[in-house]
């Protein structure tokens, strides 16, 4: 039933069995509300198009957004987590990228991206698979703007906080389903060296591959980016070899795609040919052709975490840890099949 006469705080909160205080949290983007309540709250606020009294007066929340490079599958998954995220908690997200490679940053020119962040009201700081330096590291300290960083590029520092899955024990997977499959020559076609999820990934595979007793002949590792022209050319240069793989590991799906245009270019048919499987389960995962096996990544759900632990620093509050990993598995869809049988001649 809706309200009639004017509508306050007190006439909100009392709807909703709750304190005004924990109203005026709602609508001020605090973090110290269960998401039961903070539904409840803005639930009735909409229903009777509650205000308040100057809307200018309610200080709204900004969390700033960054990434480096080029969008891609991977990260629009992401950001959307974020944005969704932040819509639940009455936040507003600004997307922005890094203005400057980690090769170019200078002290300076680290400080300046920070200033220009805090004097527009950020509270707080969201980057996807960045690279940061120390001078990025210690202009945020200085400005007391908090940090979370979304797979990041480097070896995580330990103060820190990030959010990952469990890249590892998705290189296991990939690589256990592969070999259960009866495949012995498995290669890996992984991102940046430097990547703490690329190296991750890469172990999982190794510790499969030694666990089975399956070789890695050297020119079965390859590393470069986790995008599409990579999987191109690092397919190309795998499935070239004098001996190649019957199955490769790509570190991401974009990667995939690129191994299954390789193998198309020379005539090789997925799965009969050549198994492919990928990480991360994007769309791309879903449209390929054949559709792609995959360890999935609960990206969007990372991007959540992300957002209400920006929150919980912005508040000054503890987090309960510096790095949360979430938990990946295999999803089998036809782009994986029994090796082809070599005729006996």
């Amino acid at each position: 039933m809706r309200l009639t006469g004017r509508v306050t705080l007190a006439t909100v909160a009392a709807t909703a069995g709750v304190s005004i205080a924990t109203v005026s949290k709602v609508l001020n983007g605090r973090s110290d509300v269960s998401e039961s309540t903070r539904a409840r709250v803005q639930e009735i606020l909409r229903e009777h198009e509650y205000v308040g009294r100057r809307p200018e007066q309610v200080e709204r929340i900004t969390i700033e957004l960054f990434y480096q490079g080029f969008l891609n599958s991977y990260s629009v998954e992401v950001i959307q987590g974020v944005v969704e995220a932040g819509q639940v908690a009455g936040v507003d997200v600004v997307l922005g990228s890094h203005p400057h490679p980690p090769a170019s940053r200078s002290t300076g020119r680290a400080a300046q991206w920070i200033r220009e962040l805090t004097a527009t009201g950020r509270r707080a700081a969201i980057g996807i698979t960045c690279e940061l330096t120390e001078a990025d590291l210690a202009a945020l300290s200085r400005a007391r703007l908090p940090l979370v960083v979304v797979d990041p590029i480097s070896i995580a520092q330990p103060d820190v906080t990030s959010v990952g899955s469990t890249n590892f024990a998705g290189g296991m997977a990939a690589t256990e389903h592969l070999l259960s499959l009866g495949h012995r020559r498995i290669a890996y076609l992984g991102g940046p060296p430097s990547s703490g999820c690329n190296q991750a990934r890469m172990n999982g595979f190794r510790g499969a591959m030694e666990a089975a007793g399956a070789p890695i002949p050297k020119d079965y590792v390859w590393l470069r980016e986790f995008l599409y022209d990579d999987g191109l050319a690092g397919g190309a240069a795998l499935l070239d070899l004098p001996e190649p793989p019957t199955a490769i590991f790509a570190g991401s799906d974009e990667v995939a795609l690129g191994v299954m245009e390789a193998a198309r270019a020379r005539g090789l048919r997925v799965p009969e040919d050549l198994s492919i499987v990928g990480f991360d389960d994007t769309q791309v995962a879903r449209l390929a052709s054949p559709q792609l096996t995959t360890i999935r990544q609960p990206l969007r759900e990372m991007g959540a975490v992300a957002l209400r632990t920006a929150l919980q620093l912005a508040a000054g509050e503890k987090v309960d840890s510096h790095h949360v990993e979430l938990a990946t598995r295999l999803i089998p869809r036809d782009s994986t099949a029994e090796p082809a049988r070599v005729p006996v001649s």
